[in-house]
């Protein structure tokens, strides 16, 4: 494998922990906007509240290194998209804005009139940027941001790009609804494990049938990518998605599925490596290969070091986040718990 290659399969993993990681707050944010009134909403609200808080900003350090690789190792990728599809772009970046703010400043406003205005931004964001974000990634597996290729709705607003951008939606969906039934466990609240976990096969029974339309949509509108799909590399990871959504629903359908967390991932991590095998050796089909895209060897280089300090560095750290976070070590603090730490207040039992 040449450097630009290793480079390339990195972009396409931090770009599968991206949809993994965002994609679960992403679908955390789609049931709060679908959790109903002020009273009928308030509990799944609460874990939704509590399940994200210690995590939802280190989720867009995969965004900001996927960025950095673009524009550093692949800068012709990097220019063509954001030429070709600077509106869905541009709208994913400001729902990502709006969604932070609203999620940030939702809860410690006091009037409910400002709870709802943040709480409907938070929520209203979290359905609207993953669906750009999954058009614009149509527009580049059918092939339409080609070099050279002039802004317009075509390029994103095209049968492949519809159907991947609703199935972005269902898959962030997917997996907030199976991460929020874990956290339910977690936080002791019975009645939001079922509720939950239902919403968890329902977004995963319509996961598989958009999967299955955007499956045939590809073959006479993405012919290059239906190929890889269904050959080599890209095959056997889509048959592992699908061995994985069946395991998760086999999970969901028991009492306490304790793995349903690792499925899930599967699930959307294998879908998202079999695009990027798929296009293999472009990286929009078929008019830029990975040789084409890449920078000067020199910042190939520069890169690759860069990247394997950040591994170092950076990764255990993360790993331990998310490890602490799954097992409810990163618990907030109540006022009963500041009150007992307080000057004059002794902790119980002392």
């Amino acid at each position: 494998m040449t450097l630009a290659g290793l480079i390339a399969l990195v972009l396409l993993i931090a770009v599968a922990a991206y949809a993994c990681a965002g994609g679960t707050d992403y679908g955390a944010g789609f049931w709060d906007l679908f959790a109903g009134g002020a009273e009928r909403g308030k509990r799944p609200r609460w874990l939704i509240d509590h399940a994200m808080a210690p995590v939802w900003e280190v989720n867009n350090v995969w965004l900001i290194f996927i960025l950095v690789i673009m524009w550093t190792g692949f800068p012709v990728l990097f220019q063509t998209l954001f030429a070709a599809m600077w509106l869905p772009l541009a709208l994913a970046a400001v729902g990502m804005v709006l969604r932070g703010a609203g999620f940030a400043l939702r809860k410690p406003m006091r009037r409910v009139a400002g709870r709802r205005l943040y709480g409907a931004l938070f929520a209203i964001a979290s359905l609207l940027t993953p669906f750009f974000l999954g058009a614009a990634v149509g527009g580049i597996a059918s092939g339409r941001a080609a070099p050279g290729t002039l802004p317009s709705a075509e390029v994103w607003a095209n049968p492949t790009s519809v159907f991947f951008g609703l199935l972005t939606i269902t898959a962030t969906a997917f997996l907030g609804a199976v991460f929020l039934s874990r956290d339910a466990e977690r936080f002791d609240a019975p009645d939001l494990v079922g509720y939950f976990r239902r919403r968890a096969l329902g977004s995963l029974a319509v996961v598989v049938l958009l999967g299955v339309a955007a499956f045939l949509v590809v073959r006479g509108d993405a012919p290059h990518l239906w190929h890889g799909l269904t050959h080599g590399v890209g095959l056997a990871l889509v048959v592992v998605a699908v061995v994985c959504v069946l395991a998760t629903a086999w999970l969901l359908l028991r009492s306490r599925g304790a793995w349903t967390r690792t499925t899930a991932i599967g699930t959307v991590a294998a879908a998202v490596l079999a695009w990027g095998f798929a296009q293999r050796p472009y990286l929009i089909p078929p008019s830029l290969t990975v040789r084409e895209a890449a920078g000067d060897p020199t910042s190939l280089t520069w890169l690759a070091f860069v990247t394997l300090v950040a591994v170092i560095l950076v990764g255990p750290a993360l790993v331990l986040l998310y490890w602490l976070d799954t097992h409810g070590e990163l618990e907030s603090l109540t006022d009963a718990d500041l009150r007992r730490g307080a000057p004059g207040n002794p902790a119980e039992g002392e």
